[in-house]
């Protein structure tokens, strides 16, 4: 499964340069591997969304699970870690990132949906007629007063978009100047060597329904009949390609969904 999202605009990480009359986009490769925090310590059917509600076991537990599954999905080359700031996964992103010996980033833009007046109320408790107005309008609905589905895909494709121009530009300041070249070499090397990079972020199940539905250009709908267990992988690659109209494109696909520990890959959908 993929799709093709504009390089500029939301969720571009595409450094584009012009060479003579052709707009040429930096060829980048982008392993984003998204993380839903490990199970909460709450009753079940209970809507806690952006509520600060704490885990069920010590983090430092679960990220050495998580980072064994990792492991075993051979994710690797430069890790930007990056988290939502609620405990339940900041916690865990700052036992990954103390495993790796790299620094973590907390980051609003990764938190969870906020349910306004639902927020830790009963499911069952809430007016139907709320939830049917909820229902009814998925993407920009918000019954409940707090934040629509919408707003907050548009929040994390903004994240995605920082996040991977920082962790390229740390990659270039990391690289040792090689011998200098000539403005023809130099073009020939951007057309065909690609820049790799990986972004691990932990965050929450809204977020990354709601990120693979902009990515992946499905509705949030089908975005949310996916199931996705605590402590699941989700791993997306990124590739730009070339367009005449744009100069520059990045294309998602999706390459793991739901992923669990002890299992290398799982139906998608």
């Amino acid at each position: 499964m993929n799709a093709t999202v504009p390089a500029s605009g939301d969720g571009a990480c595409v450094e584009s340069k012009r060479i003579g009359s052709k707009h040429i986009g930096r060829h980048r490769i982008i392993d984003l591997v998204l993380v839903r925090h490990p199970e909460v310590a709450i009753a079940p059917g209970i809507c806690y969304g952006r509520s600060n509600v704490l885990l069920n076991e010590p983090a430092g537990m679960s990220a050495k699970g998580i980072a064994a599954q990792l492991e075993a999905l051979q994710v690797s080359g430069h890790l930007g870690v990056y988290s939502s700031p609620l405990d339940r996964c900041a916690t865990v992103a700052a036992a990954l990132a103390s495993q790796w010996a790299m620094p973590c980033h907390i980051e609003d833009d990764l938190v969870e949906l906020d349910f306004g007046d639902w927020e830790l109320r009963r499911w069952d408790d809430i007016d139907r007629i709320e939830i049917d107005a909820w229902a009814a309008d998925l993407e920009h609905g918000r019954p409940h007063g707090g934040e629509s589905a919408a707003a907050v895909a548009q929040r994390a494709q903004r994240w995605l978009a920082r996040a991977c121009e920082s962790e390229f530009a740390a990659k270039r300041r990391a690289t040792p100047h090689d011998t200098p070249r000539t403005s023809s070499q130099n073009a020939a090397r951007t057309s065909l060597q690609a820049d790799r990079q990986t972004v691990v972020a932990v965050t929450h199940a809204g977020v990354i329904r709601m990120l693979a539905s902009r990515l992946l250009e499905e509705s949030i709908a089908d975005g949310l009949k996916r199931p996705l267990d605590f402590g699941a992988v989700c791993r997306f690659t990124g590739e730009t390609v070339a367009l005449e109209s744009t100069g520059a494109s990045i294309r998602w696909s999706l390459q793991g969904w739901n992923l669990m520990p002890g299992a290398a890959s799982l139906p998608q959908a």
